[in-house]
């Protein structure tokens, strides 16, 4: 049986997989930057998912289906995860880096179809690997080797556990400091930095260390402006999600404990979706 959201959030080493996840995210980043600020907030990580998954829908007899500008602009502005603009605008940035290309042909035929790259179809693979991968640090599975050896699952996989996402307005639409940071250019990045670096054996009941964060080396990192990171630290700082201990002599940041849960109550639910989505495509 498939994990559930409560049953993740309520086993103690779903922790583990957070932090595995987030460790591989930004791994990610580090192999390709441009490709990965794709995931790297909220709004972007549901035009990604959802384009994607558009694409993996194609059917060649039905001229409707796979992705198009018209369909993705349909499915994101009637949740209103983005404008038309946004949209319109995310899809000449996957054109103008050649993460997706017109199918062959479709440069002169209206609608125009996209597909994605090879770097494209790589980067999602491995987007699910570490998903399933951190599911198997929870129960000791063997969802990763299940799938790299049948790589082709992705098709299957990916499309399922991007819609259930999209549909759900508790994925869609984080609380308020999750929210703060997913909402943010690049606050995905930062959460994924911050998560991966936890160290879990501290003790204190209302504090998770991190350690020392340079602002100015993660800010060149990321591609954002140290400005536009102290501003997000800062609000982050005033609504308790964040602090820094000064005792020492490089102040150390830590995240508070209620904001690591409702940061894992979050990812919960689309480690529920990716489970399901598993077993529902390898039964």
């Amino acid at each position: 049986m498939p994990f559930s959201a409560e049953d993740l959030v309520a086993n103690p080493k779903f922790i583990l997989a957070i932090r595995f996840h987030a460790g591989r995210m930004r791994s990610m980043f580090d192999a390709g930057p441009r490709l990965a600020r794709l995931l790297a907030s909220q709004q972007r990580w549901l035009l990604t998912q959802t384009a994607y998954a558009l694409a993996m829908e194609r059917n060649p007899a039905d001229p409707t289906s796979g992705f198009t500008a018209v369909r993705l602009t349909g499915e994101i502005t009637s949740r209103k995860a983005a404008s038309r603009n946004t949209v319109l605008s995310f899809i000449e940035e996957l054109l103008t880096y050649r993460f997706i290309a017109y199918e062959p042909g479709a440069e002169r035929r209206r609608p125009r179809h996209f597909e994605p790259a090879e770097t494209s179809h790589h980067a999602m693979f491995g987007w699910l690997v570490s998903n399933l991968g951190a599911l198997d640090l929870v129960d000791g599975g063997n969802r990763v080797a299940h799938v790299e050896a049948r790589k082709e699952l992705v098709r299957i996989l990916q499309p399922r556990i991007a819609r259930n996402c999209l549909e759900d307005p508790r994925w869609r639409e984080p609380t308020d400091h999750v929210a703060l940071f997913l909402w943010n250019d690049a606050g995905g990045l930062i959460v994924d930095h911050l998560v991966s670096r936890m160290d879990l054996q501290g003790d204190d009941p209302e504090r998770v260390v991190v350690g020392h964060v340079d602002s100015r080396a993660l800010a060149a990192d990321f591609m954002i402006s140290r400005t536009h990171l102290q501003r997000l630290f800062a609000k982050a700082a005033q609504q308790g999600c964040i602090g820094w201990d000064t005792a020492d002599k490089k102040p150390v940041l830590w995240m508070s404990r209620s904001f690591v849960e409702q940061y894992c109550k979050w990812q919960a639910i689309k480690f529920a979706y990716v489970d399901e989505a598993f077993h529902w495509g390898t039964r």
